[in-house]
């Protein structure tokens, strides 16, 4: 073999591994506005979740992760409006209904929908905090800087187990060596075992419950991945209070991007939990407030950093 044709294979190898892994041209083309139809749900359980009372002016928004849906939030809801606030959970649009019409959706629309939402809640509450888990912890980062310094700045934010990176040599985080060869993949395959969840029978300690979506979706994998990558370039944005957590056992967003967050956020970050889950549990130790075994401890903490009445 001529050293041309090694040079040539390398070059091309290179340019296979930089298309890949750093997504060059790419962004969501579909812009197309999200509508909620919570009639097409597959179960109840994936329905919003939203808790009212009349006259009161301090409400929290509570974000759902990817893919899944605000049955994560059953505890942590019911908590937060037993210490009187108003709660609202909203089922992102095409999640909990169809794999069909989630695949055709990518990161864009989905954070659209929620920053359209978190709008006109904000202009009906005098306090107004937004909690995400998962990648609802990194839309929430995106909310408190797109509002952060105006008059539609979040009040206080809560932010847990969110990624701001996918994979990315500088910070250490590494979350799934198959994404360095997803984008050529999507070209062929978008989805991989697309399949619905109501529930977990090999679940434990509350994970049991898990509703949503299974199976691997490679092109909003990419969307998100991308979508991370600006949200980190943009914490330095924020400058609202922030109750940030992570367990060191993540096995799902790995611990580093706590790192990361810390870095930019370190002077707004009022309460910072890293934590590690002791037990054998059957579950990635990640989407923490559904956990039985630790949830009432960190909504404890949660409800403690909003300032609101604790009725644990």
């Amino acid at each position: 073999m001529s050293v041309a044709v090694i040079i040539t294979i390398v070059v091309l190898l290179l340019l296979f591994i930089w298309w890949n892994m750093f997504l060059p041209f790419y962004k969501d083309r579909n812009k197309e506005i999200l509508v909620s139809d919570e009639s097409k749900c597959f179960s109840d359980r994936c329905k919003s979740i939203i808790y009212k009372k009349e006259g009161n002016k301090r409400a929290i928004l509570m974000i759902h992760g990817f893919p899944s849906t605000p049955q994560m939030y059953e505890y942590a809801s019911a908590r937060c409006r037993d210490a009187s606030y108003d709660v609202y959970v909203p089922l992102i649009p095409t999640f909990g209904s169809d794999w069909h019409e989630f695949a055709k959706t990518n990161f864009t629309q989905w954070f659209t929908f929620i920053s359209s939402y978190y709008e006109k809640l904000r202009k009906e509450y005098d306090f107004l905090a937004v909690l995400g888990v998962s990648m609802g912890g990194a839309m929430t980062l995106k909310i408190a800087e797109k509002y952060s310094s105006t008059p539609l700045a979040p009040d206080k934010i809560v932010v847990i187990s969110a990624p701001v990176a996918y994979n990315n040599i500088r910070y250490h985080i590494f979350t799934s060596k198959a994404a360095y060869f997803a984008r050529t993949v999507g070209l062929f395959k978008p989805c991989i075992n697309p399949h619905i969840i109501a529930g977990r029978k090999d679940g434990n300690d509350g994970n049991e419950d898990w509703t949503g979506y299974g199976g691997t979706y490679i092109k909003q994998g990419l969307s998100l991945s991308r979508a991370f990558d600006t949200i980190r370039k943009d914490l330095k944005k924020i400058k609202v209070p922030m109750f940030v957590m992570h367990d060191r056992g993540d096995k799902t967003v790995p611990f580093n991007n706590l790192a990361v967050i810390e870095k930019f956020c370190h002077d707004n970050i009022v309460v910072c939990r890293k934590v590690e889950m002791k037990g054998n549990f059957n579950h990635s130790h990640h989407s923490l407030l559904m956990y039985h075994s630790v949830q009432k401890e960190y909504m404890d903490d949660i409800l403690n950093f909003l300032g609101g009445k604790n009725n644990g």
